[in-house]
């Protein structure tokens, strides 16, 4: 067997552990139900991947991130690590065929979300598995503390009734001190075990500017900067306004959000990963699963609704432990905005039940239908059928997802996949009967391998390219297949999925816990004036206040962000300040002579006069500097 030292050179090419991914890797392989809480870029992955590859037996990962879940999986499969993914985006063909291949085959991780683990099919299934390893991600979504708790979590306490020997692991980047308790409560720990590397970010400096004209604060900061940047935003139309604005200026720029085209997300986020382009504008849709090391400055034109979020997206900057920063730009609108955000994620109840059963008609669900079921959703069209506001109905949906009605995915591209429905016998006759589609079917089995064992993902565009036809055409042939129940045939898709926790109810029927809206309410109140009050503070440490945020009792000063370097600007101007007093019976003392009698910097001479002026001290006449008395 492999030490865990041998596994990280093997499949990640280290040498060496971060600081605590050892300690926490350690107590997982003696059995221990173990909480990590590593910053943003501290190597969570590893800390379950290496114990569950020196384990015997398939590790169990929970995730509520579709997109973060494939990006694992691939990461994964390109090391010669087998891993699978069982979400709701899957159909119950391929859904079968993967819990096959984690029953009797040599997979190693099996990713899972959290509905899809409420199933009668998951539960079955995961009763045949050797489960060495369960391991919870974004553990955060457990706790009804936490400011994105999902109900399905709680159903999480199964995995252990069907596995009570096997070790725990639960993963975050962001949790208060009441989460960090309520996780190991929820999931039974055995005994409270967490194991936490500091957040403190040393090479990190958060900065706080106020800002009436963030496009030329932007253009000003990002002329000065070196090396790659994310400037993250509020909304779709801002990505795209705030990087034709750079590229105006000559900043490279690119941008990126959910409703671009998939080609069109895939090229800006190579561009930039590429060092093609300097700055990356996006939605908080960016971000989950890219590890670029080298970004040297995160600034937040839009303001996120919670310290947690603005934590993980400041936290994208000084991966590689290089000095970097983290700006936010805000003013007397964002202020407002983040006040009236209450209200408008709290819709009213009857708000709540119209969306729900426009939802339901939408998707043309019977009373008591749909359990259980996914469904590919396009909120535009949603909207524009039912002429309701977008941000209307998609706050009402994720009060639904928080009372545990339904789950909402976030969109994602899915490929387009095949797999044959026959037996060779059985294609070989189809073949013999309808020649027209003969070469085609032969295309197909000439392009791609494993057609018969699983689905495989194809390209419509490749295909006809290698056919010299359409791509059009290309998909009208795999539709009269799939309609020939010769392939199972799932064409490709960018919509974000929704499924139905439990049978549509009738409208009247909708449970609403009064007292589950407004405690969160008062919890998202909450974290609203904590991001208000992080603004707006002008004379406590940055990262003593996110640290005591979450917890963490950060005595000293970091340095580094703006605050203390305000106070050590401060500081030598006083000690300028009193230097230049020595000098208040010089009849003709101007800027120049200062310079000659005092050897500091002109820019700190300047801070240092500008500080007495505004403390009284001194005036000008001209260029002479007077004394008051």
């Amino acid at each position: 067997m492999l030490s865990i030292h041998n596994i990280l050179k093997k499949y990640w090419g280290y040498n060496q552990f971060r600081p605590l991914q050892e300690d926490i890797i350690n107590s997982v392989i003696n059995g221990n139900d173990t909480l990590a809480l590593l910053p943003t870029g501290g190597g969570k992955s590893i800390c379950f991947q290496v114990p569950a590859l020196y384990l015997n037996g398939i590790c169990i990962v929970i995730s509520p991130l579709i997109a973060l879940m494939k990006d694992q999986v691939e990461n994964l499969n390109k090391r010669g690590i087998k891993a699978l993914a069982i979400t709701s985006s899957l159909n119950k063909r391929e859904i079968d065929i993967a819990f096959d291949n984690c029953v009797y085959g040599d997979t190693k991780f099996l990713y899972l979300s959290p509905e899809r683990l409420l199933t009668d099919l998951a539960q079955a299934r995961l009763k045949k598995m050797k489960v060495g390893l369960i391991a919870v991600d974004e553990a955060h979504c457990i706790s009804q503390w936490g400011y994105d708790f999902r109900p399905p979590y709680l159903e999480l306490k199964k995995l252990r009734e069907l596995f009570p020997n096997v070790p725990v692991i639960a993963l975050t980047a962001t949790a208060t001190s009441k989460v960090v308790d309520d996780i190991q409560d929820k999931l039974d720990f055995k005994t409270k075990n967490v194991l936490k590397k500091s957040f403190e970010r040393g090479n990190l400096g958060y900065h706080v500017r106020y800002s009436e004209n963030k496009i030329n604060d932007l253009i000003t900061v990002l002329k000065k900067s070196q090396g790659s940047n994310i400037v993250f935003t509020r909304n779709r139309k801002q990505t795209e306004e705030i990087a034709q604005n750079l590229l105006k200026t000559g900043i490279s720029a690119t941008f990126y959000h959910a409703g671009l085209k998939p080609e069109e997300r895939s090229y800006s986020q190579k561009i930039w990963i590429d060092n093609q382009v300097k700055s990356m504008v996006a939605t908080n849709a960016f971000g989950m699963g890219i590890d670029k090391p080298d970004v040297r400055l995160v600034i937040h034109a839009g303001i996120p609704d919670s310290l947690e979020a603005y934590f993980q997206e400041a936290g994208r900057a000084g991966r590689d432990e290089q000095k970097s920063n983290a700006l936010i730009y805000y003013n007397d609108n964002d202020i407002l905005e983040l006040k009236n955000s209450i209200e408008v994620n709290f819709p009213p109840k009857e708000e709540i039940q119209r969306i729900y059963q426009a939802l339901s008609n939408y998707l043309q669900l019977a009373i008591g239908a749909g359990q259980n079921q996914t469904y590919a959703f396009d909120l535009n069209d949603f909207c524009m059928q039912y002429n309701i506001k977008g941000y209307l109905a998609y706050n009402c949906i994720k009060i639904l997802e928080k009372q545990g009605h339904l789950i909402l995915s976030e969109a994602f591209f899915q490929p387009s996949k095949l797999m044959f429905s026959v037996d060779n016998r059985t294609l070989y006759n189809y073949q013999a009967q309808n020649p027209k589609m003969d070469p085609f079917i032969r295309l197909l089995l000439r392009s791609y391998g494993g057609l018969f064992e699983g689905f495989v993902k194809i390209s419509e565009t490749e295909l006809a390219r290698r056919i010299n036809l359409s791509p059009k055409t290309i998909t009208n042939y795999l539709n009269l297949l799939s309609k020939d129940k010769i392939i199972y045939y799932q064409a490709q898709s960018d919509l974000p999925y929704i499924t139905f926790c439990e049978g549509r109810l009738d409208v009247k029927e909708l449970r609403l816990s009064k007292e589950a809206y407004y405690q969160r309410k008062e919890e998202y109140r909450e974290r609203i004036e904590k991001v208000i009050y992080y603004l707006t503070s002008s004379n406590i440490c940055r990262t003593k206040l996110l640290l005591d945020y979450f917890g963490e009792d950060y005595q000293k000063d970091c340095g580094v962000c703006d605050v203390c370097v305000y106070k050590v600007r401060k500081m030598r101007s006083n000690e300028l300040g009193n230097e230049i007093l020595k000098y208040k019976e010089h009849p003709h003392l101007n800027f120049e002579y200062l310079q000659v009698l005092i050897n500091a910097p002109k820019a700190e001479i300047e801070s240092a006069l500008r500080l007495m002026i505004e403390d009284g001290l001194i005036y000008l006449e001209g260029n002479i500097i007077k004394f008051k008395n």
